[in-house]
């Protein structure tokens, strides 16, 4: 597709003597396998619930990584180079490999061992503190994820993810436990000329492109940079898609877009060069204990049991 040609530059990756020790990143494996099934971005980035230039760009990564071409683009869709021919079957038995490791340590593990996973600006240290107290001899691990990593819950890395709606990934087999409502805020440079503003609407915005990370859920960047916008238009497109949460504080802060951000992350404040600007008249997103539908650890229900009690407010408990 002609789409296609335009998100991809022309760049001759490395040869593999520049780089011999090779590091592979999964997540950029399994996108290949994809798009070699589909031959076309297209469709590649519809199956993968990621926007088509992320998608170009992962791929462009793992070539980099590699040190060889995998895919070579034309305006009728893309086929597969040599090398690329010969990496697909081993690409495929490493991601299979990789998922029967993974269930494999995670069968072996005792029954009283729970891995709790977090994302990005989420404390979760007061359920986890009640789960150690009420179960003593359990072993309990947390870890923290980038908004990109939570598909390690369901490839089995992690037992439970507390994290904010629209998840980052496709949400199918997953089983979310809502623990309060959380509002949205506008983040936007100090010298931005809504700062001193108690609070905005969309129409006060609605010419501003916003930026959003890459490689997330379609559902999840639309929600992120509100589009369509309430009138039903289209949200502006930002000057580019950034792959961490800091490299969008980094853009907002030079001037050349602004952000939707949930209202207490406070990651933001951390910076002298920002503000954020209540957001009226737009849903709010979700804190959630997310889950794999057919968990029978008994440690994820009475992780739910702590989270309710100790990270859910006070309205949400009213309503249980």
């Amino acid at each position: 597709m002609t789409g296609t040609v335009a998100c991809v530059p022309d760049q001759t990756p490395p040869s593999p003597a520049a780089n011999p020790g090779v590091d592979l990143d999964l997540r950029l494996v399994r996108y290949f396998t994809v798009v070699a099934e589909h031959l076309n971005f297209a469709r590649a980035a519809a199956a993968l619930h990621v926007a088509q230039p992320s998608l170009s760009r992962q791929i462009q990564r793992l070539e980099y990584a590699l040190g060889v071409r995998l895919l070579e683009r034309t305006t009728q869709g893309s086929r597969l180079t040599a090398a690329g021919a010969a990496f697909l079957p081993r690409a495929q038995e490493l991601l299979h490999t990789a998922g029967q490791a993974a269930l494999a340590a995670r069968a072996a593990a005792p029954q009283r061992t729970i891995t709790i996973g977090h994302l990005d600006g989420l404390v979760i240290t007061p359920a986890v503190r009640d789960l150690r107290r009420r179960h003593p001899d359990a072993h309990v691990r947390t870890r923290h994820l980038n908004g990109d990593e939570a598909r390690a819950l369901p490839e089995g890395q992690v037992d439970v993810l507390v994290a904010r709606t629209p998840l980052p990934i496709p949400s199918d087999d997953l089983h979310m436990t809502v623990l309060y409502d959380e509002p949205r805020a506008l983040l936007v440079p100090t010298s931005h000329r809504l700062v001193g503003k108690e609070s905005v609407s969309p129409d006060d915005f609605a010419h501003e492109p916003l930026v959003a990370c890459a490689g997330m859920a379609a559902a999840w960047t639309e929600f992120w940079r509100l589009d369509p916008r309430p009138d039903g238009n289209p949200a502006p497109l930002g000057p580019l898609l950034v792959d961490t949460f800091e490299d969008k504080l980094e853009v907002v802060a030079d001037g050349r877009a602004i952000a939707i951000v949930p209202a207490e992350d406070r990651r933001s404040t951390l910076r002298d060069d920002l503000a954020t600007i209540p957001i009226e008249g737009i849903d709010p997103c979700q804190v959630a204990v997310v889950t794999r539908a057919d968990d029978r650890n008994r440690l994820v229900a009475r992780f739910q049991e702590s989270a309710k009690n100790c990270l859910a407010r006070d309205t949400e408990r009213a309503h249980r």
